[in-house]
């Protein structure tokens, strides 16, 4: 279980450095998307995996005080509070309402689409 959350983190950190170029606030890019759904289905194996709700949101909250350390523009998909507050409630509903990852990714991907406007 440490390990799926230190892969994760270290995957959030890495993207956040390796950015190139941001889009606006709160408008995700499609690669953000994907990306992201990623770690949405990383939440529900780690949920699988016997994690809790509260042990995760609480280390996604750690993620995000540390991902603010960088300018927004090198942000991996967290660039401002909606980033964050639509990444945790994602999270949270792979621990509210279990699914397969691949149905959670779903969703996730939906969702995010819509914030993309396709």
């Amino acid at each position: 279980m440490r390990t799926v959350y230190r892969l994760v983190l270290n995957a959030v950190i890495v993207a956040a450095l390796m950015a190139s170029s941001a889009a606006p606030a709160s408008v995700p890019t499609l690669a953000d998307c994907l990306e992201a759904s990623d770690f949405i289905v990383n939440a529900a194996l780690s949920r699988d995996n016997g994690m809790t709700r509260q042990a995760f949101i609480d280390r996604l909250n750690g993620d995000f005080v540390a991902i603010r350390a960088f300018p927004s523009e090198l942000r991996w998909f967290v660039r401002d509070e909606d980033d964050e507050r639509f990444l945790e409630n994602a999270a949270e509903h792979v621990f509210d309402a279990p699914s397969a990852p691949a149905v959670h990714r779903r969703e996730f991907l939906q969702a995010c689409f819509e914030r993309l406007g396709i």
